[in-house]
């Protein structure tokens, strides 16, 4: 027993070595700055905290004047972020969206009680009768998605832990279709977040003026602002030359995402500081077309309202206006307080949230500024250690058992491996120390060196009906085989 004891500690060494070799590598904001200096020292030094940050881009609006900054990389090769380097900027596609509603208005196109059947005739379910207004402001009763079977449903999971594009081939049918079938909700009248709402919003003005949304955005918003770097992508090939690479705040890549039918909403959506600091002088000033939006009309809590896509927050003696916006990969945020006449655009390449970075820039002081940790951050940090600790411990606890056999010996050890492999992947490495997961790389390797003591001793399969059994052991190592390859891609 003592023999078996320390081979397995000899055994556990020596893989916590290796595992400190492959252990996750968390991204930390580099030391590249290109652009305004003074701004990228003010920038630096309104980060909490370099880890979890890869790269920068910030754009700083004040007196008319744009200053624009690059920090650190804008890939894991180190070359470094540009003010003039493509992000995907996510949600803050919905203020432009409310902009298009806004100048449209304005234009006599529309009018914000014109209901959505009316205006995108080929919707004619229940969701028809809400406004184009309510679809603005996440008044609209619309849920969060689109509903879908339990194959797409299947689907989005997978690109979730992929890391892969979770709105690949939901194009503008599929948005279309999804208003035909829902129902506006209960909470209709209320402010409720949507991806639904603005994606179709965005498509019904777009069915109005005859033309595409991406079309529409360029004639009405883009072009007559200079952002020529602005581009909406629905495939591999429309992504702009020299962008960033998302990735997770532990380091993983992930993939862009795209798709035609959620573009109004922000998926697909590229820009730069530059151009977006092009937007937000002419927001704060009510030069851009749609500007209009901006403006709060309906109250969200008592702290924020909002326009038409367009957020209003109290801060303390601060009042922000602001959208933010996040992908798989990356995180943005477009805010602006009018007193002051002084706006920021914050761009960050992984899914670490930049917005406190903004309302420092902002000149809110540090407390006003941070915000709690959102929920996907403790849900990455328990999957960090969940994962990196629990293949080693049930193996372990496996290997212990008076009835076992050599199929449920076998199953246990691959998913000791198999859950390393999630942990590595999708564990949030920012928040939990890394070095945690060679410790857990060495607790597999002892539980499996006191697996093979026993290995020659156990039956094939030990139970009363063995097909059963292997049965069993067979849909484990296919689900185990399938989670290594989501988090393998």
């Amino acid at each position: 027993m003592r023999r078996t004891t320390v081979t397995a500690l000899v055994v556990a060494l020596a893989a916590v070595l290796v595992g400190v070799a492959l252990m996750p590598r968390v991204a930390r904001l580099g030391p590249h700055a290109t652009g305004d200096p003074d701004l990228a020292r003010a920038t630096r030094a309104a980060v909490p905290d370099p880890a979890g940050h890869r790269g920068l881009a910030v754009a700083l609006v004040e007196n008319g004047r744009i200053r624009t900054a690059g920090l650190g990389d804008r890939d894991p090769t180190g070359r470094p972020v540009e003010p003039g380097t493509p992000f995907e900027i996510g949600s803050v596609t919905k203020a432009f969206t409310g902009m298009l509603l806004a100048d449209q208005i304005a234009a006599g196109g529309v009018r914000p009680d014109d209901r959505l059947g009316a205006t995108w005739p080929t919707v004619t379910g229940p969701a028809g009768d809400v406004t184009l207004a309510e679809l603005a402001s996440h008044r609209a009763g619309l849920p969060r998605l689109a509903p879908g079977s339990l194959l797409g449903w299947a689907r989005i999971l997978w690109s979730n832990v992929s890391g892969g594009n979770p709105y690949a081939g939901q194009g503008i049918d599929t948005v279309r279709s999804a208003a035909d079938r829902v129902t506006p909700g209960d909470g209709r009248g209320e402010v409720h977040y949507s991806n639904l709402g603005p994606s179709v919003l965005g498509h019904a003005l777009a069915a109005k003026a005859g033309v595409a949304y991406p079309d529409l955005l360029q004639a009405r918003l883009l072009r007559p602002l200079g952002m020529a770097a602005t581009v909406t992508t629905t495939r591999a090939d429309d992504l702009p030359a020299g962008r960033a690479q998302g990735s997770r705040a532990g380091g993983r890549p992930l993939d862009p995402w795209m798709g035609a039918g959620y573009a109004p909403a922000g998926v697909g959506m590229w820009s730069t500081v530059e151009d977006l600091g092009r937007l937000a002088a002419g927001t704060l000033a009510g030069t851009a077309p749609g500007a209009d939006a901006a403006t709060a009309r309906f109250t969200e809590d008592g702290k924020t309202r909002i326009g038409y896509g367009w957020f209003t927050t109290r801060h303390g003696d601060h009042e922000v206006v602001w959208h933010n916006g996040g992908t798989g990969g990356f995180r943005s945020y477009l805010g602006f307080e009018r007193v002051t006449g002084r706006a920021v655009v914050v761009l960050g390449n992984t899914d670490m949230d930049v917005a406190p970075i903004g309302l420092r820039l902002l000149g809110l002081p540090a407390q006003e500024a941070e915000a709690s940790p959102a929920v996907q951050v403790w849900l990455g940090a328990g999957l960090a250690v969940v994962f990196t600790l629990l293949g080693g411990l049930s193996l372990l606890s496996t290997a212990r058992r008076r009835d076992l056999d050599r199929a449920t010996l076998l199953t246990a050890a691959v998913w000791a491996f198999a859950y390393l492999g999630l942990g590595h992947r999708m564990g949030d490495w920012s928040v939990v120390p890394a070095w945690l997961w060679p410790l857990g790389v060495g607790l597999s390797a002892a539980a499996t060196t006191l697996a093979v003591t026993r290995w020659r001793a156990l039956p094939v399969v030990d139970a009363r009906v063995p097909w059963r059994r292997l049965l069993s052991v067979a849909s484990s190592l296919f689900a185990a085989a399938l989670a290594v390859a989501a988090v393998s891609t």
